[in-house]
């Protein structure tokens, strides 16, 4: 089941934001957050169940994907952490929205979390896929143990001119693999990839993507006008409101932390649950579990 059309865009400071709307336009809103490399279908298996509840659904495309557009030439491609969280609050702002439960996973797991983070009187709740999703950019330098440092082989891969031109002339197939290694139980169709694929034909989803992968291990420099942000950031703010995190037991990019390394970053209401046979595609690979856990936090408040 897709997203009902027609999609919808706002002007936000710095980009014209494509996404779908659906359900009653005064109900509580959710906003559904994709990653990379996906795009708003991952959350069509969710959005009808949620609707149904009497939610009011909103799935933007982020910087960089299908319609979403730079309002400037001027404006850096930047796909830094601080700018996701901007624009999603910059999204909500535009919408008059005062308040939204964030589901997020993969870079739109990084803008909620940084929402909930520094402006949680915009966050209802949380629902992270993977944990605490800020980067503690400053502790990039220190390599991770050779387990975890392969699985970030397309990191390392974009932080080369000969990567940047691999993902420009080859972004169909990168992609497809990446999905293929991160969610290795996962057997989804080529209409299934396509159906998302075409937002990779962004004029600006190559830059942003490469310098998200710079950026965050310190081989690129941020939008200057983020710095503020950047800097709180570094800091590794907690988050207060009420969150849910979910984390496939075969995700093929972060696996399952045993303890629970994340809970530290929690100050508020937090539980992890870990959901098995899904990778890191949560969203799409097990809906019901996302619409439970939006279900589950609304119902508690």
């Amino acid at each position: 089941m897709t997203l009902p059309p027609p999609l919808h865009s706002v002007r936000t400071p710095v980009l014209e934001i494509a996404y779908a709307d659906s359900g009653p336009p005064d109900g509580a809103a959710v906003i559904l957050l994709h990653g990379f490399p996906y795009d708003p279908r991952a959350y069509d298996g969710c959005a009808p169940p949620l609707v149904a509840a009497g939610l009011r659904v909103l799935v933007p495309y982020l910087r960089g994907y299908g319609p979403t557009r730079f309002r400037s030439a001027q404006t850096p491609r930047s796909g830094e952490q601080a700018a996701l969280g901007k624009d999603l609050l910059d999204f909500m702002d535009a919408l008059g929205l005062p308040r939204a439960t964030l589901v997020g996973y993969d870079w739109g797991g990084r803008a909620a979390c940084i929402v909930a983070a520094l402006w949680p009187e915009r966050a209802r709740a949380l629902v992270t896929v993977g944990g605490y999703n800020i980067q503690d950019i400053p502790a990039s330098v220190k390599p991770a143990p050779p387990e975890q440092e392969h699985r970030l082989w397309y990191q390392f891969y974009f932080h080369t001119e000969r990567g940047r031109a691999g993902l420009s002339q080859h972004r169909f197939e990168l992609c497809r693999l990446l999905w293929r290694l991160w969610s290795p139980t996962w057997q989804f169709s080529e209409q299934t990839f396509a159906a998302t694929a075409g937002s990779f034909d962004n004029p600006d989803f190559v830059d942003v993507v490469v310098q998200s992968y710079r950026h965050r291990f310190g081989y690129a420099p941020g939008d200057p006008s983020l710095e503020p942000i950047e800097a709180q950031l570094a800091a590794q703010p907690s988050i207060g409101v009420p969150a849910l995190n979910l984390h496939g037991a075969d995700d093929g990019v972060t696996p399952l932390p045993s303890p629970d390394s994340a809970a530290a970053h929690f100050s508020g209401p937090y539980e992890r649950r870990v959901v098995p046979g899904v990778g890191h595609n949560l969203p799409q690979e097990s809906p019901t579990t996302v619409v439970k856990a939006v279900r589950d936090l609304l119902a508690h408040e």
